[in-house]
C-alpha cells in the first residue's frame, strides 16, 4: 500500500495517509505514459505556421525575358521557387497536431504517472487549504515547510479564489483541479501536493 505524508494547513506533519491502491499502486506502463505525454505536447502546438507558394507571393506577372536566344535557362516567372523572393515548395501550412487516444489508455497513463510519482515519494497531502483572504506569503511559507522544491503542482478539488490568487505570484507553482490532472504536469513537478478532498476525487475518478 502506497502512503504519503499528511500535512496540516500550516505545513506541519500530521501523520501519513494511505493512497488508493487502484490508482497509486499499480504498474507503471512506460509505453502508454510516453504516448500520452507526446499526445499532450503535440496538442499544445499552435499549428499556425504558414509559407507562401508561388501562387501566393506578389509579383511575377510577366515572363522575365524571352524564351529563346538569350543563352540563359528559360524562365516563366521571377516568383518561381528558384528565384530570390519566390514561393516555397512543400512548406508548412496551418494544421492541427491533435492525436487521438482512447479514454481507457488516457486513464491508464494518468494512473501510471501517479504510481511513478508515489514510488518516488513525490506526493504529499494537506488536510485542507482554505484562506479567508489572498495571502501569497502564507502559501509560500507552507511550501517551504513541506520542502516542496521549486516546481510544485498543487491539486485542488474545486475552485478556491483566495488560494488561486495566493498562488499566482509564486514562480513555478502550478495550480490545477483534480479533474484537470495531466501526465505532463505530474511528470514535470518535483512535488505534487493534493488536498485531501482532491485526493479522494482522483481516487474515485480513476479507480
Amino acid at each position: 500500500m502506497a502512503t504519503a505524508v499528511l500535512r496540516g494547513p500550516e505545513g506541519g506533519k500530521a501523520g501519513t495517509v494511505e493512497l488508493p491502491e487502484a490508482v497509486f499502486g499499480g504498474e507503471v506502463h512506460g509505453a502508454v505514459l510516453h504516448q500520452a505525454l507526446l499526445r499532450q505536447l503535440a496538442g499544445a502546438r499552435q499549428g499556425t505556421h504558414d509559407t507562401k507558394t508561388r501562387a501566393e507571393v506578389s509579383g511575377g506577372g510577366r515572363k522575365p525575358y524571352r524564351q529563346k536566344g538569350t543563352g540563359r535557362a528559360r524562365q516563366g516567372s521571377i516568383r518561381a521557387p528558384q528565384w530570390r523572393g519566390g514561393g516555397t515548395i512543400f512548406g508548412p501550412t496551418p494544421r492541427g497536431y491533435h492525436q487521438a487516444m482512447p479514454r481507457k489508455q488516457r486513464r491508464l497513463a494518468l494512473r501510471s504517472a501517479l504510481a511513478a510519482r508515489a514510488a518516488d515519494g513525490a506526493i504529499q497531502v494537506v488536510k485542507e487549504l482554505d484562506y479567508e483572504q489572498p495571502k501569497t506569503a502564507k502559501l509560500a511559507t507552507f511550501l517551504d515547510k513541506v520542502e516542496a522544491g521549486r516546481r510544485v503542482l498543487l491539486v485542488l478539488s474545486e475552485h478556491s479564489e483566495n488560494v488561486e490568487l495566493s498562488a499566482r505570484n509564486i514562480p513555478q507553482l502550478k495550480l490545477v483541479l483534480a479533474s484537470n490532472l495531466s501526465v505532463r504536469d505530474l511528470l514535470t513537478a518535483e512535488t505534487v501536493v493534493f488536498t485531501k478532498a482532491a485526493l479522494d476525487a482522483v481516487g474515485e475518478h480513476l479507480a
